[in-house]
């Protein structure tokens, strides 16, 4: 890919995130998921970069909580790209996301320290789905504690 076509398909992704979601596939794109698959590259990436500022902030200072650095990057990334978020939990349940919904949720798991990635994959998954629930509800005081709670009611 050119540097003329990196600008359109930018283009064209900021404005489908502009209308608000209205997904009629544009030029240079050619159908749904291919465009699904686009803006789910560009929340990764967004994700990715306050990811890794979380964990090497936690990494330098031991009294911060790394779950809660983890959870903090995801709410602040999830504010920042509202509308992107929106498309793409919208269309979370499509066959192109969902692998790639599970692959965040894994890494999310792994990276807050809540799973190790010699763990199933499922099991990382499913962690990491609870550790996203307890997130997006803005946990009160120590998130882990809560996802044991969730994970294992009788805790």
């Amino acid at each position: 890919m050119g540097w003329q076509e990196h600008y359109r398909r930018r283009d064209a992704l900021d404005a489908v995130i502009a209308s608000g979601g209205e997904l009629s596939v544009p030029e240079p794109f050619t159908d749904l998921d291919e465009l699904l698959l686009a803006l789910h590259h560009r929340w990764s990436m967004r994700l990715a970069g306050r990811l890794e500022l979380a964990v090497t902030a936690a990494e330098r200072d031991p009294d911060l909580d790394r779950a809660r650095a983890v959870g903090e990057a995801w709410r602040a990334s999830a504010a920042d790209n509202a509308a992107l978020r929106r498309i793409l939990e919208r269309h979370a349940d499509r066959p192109v996301l969902r692998e790639r919904v599970d692959a965040e949720r894994r890494a999310l798991a792994d990276v807050a320290g809540l799973t190790a990635p010699g763990d199933a994959a499922e099991d990382r998954a499913a962690v990491g789905a609870a550790f996203l629930a307890l997130v997006e509800t803005r946990p009160r005081r120590n998130p882990v504690e809560r996802l044991l709670r969730r994970l294992a009611p009788s805790a």
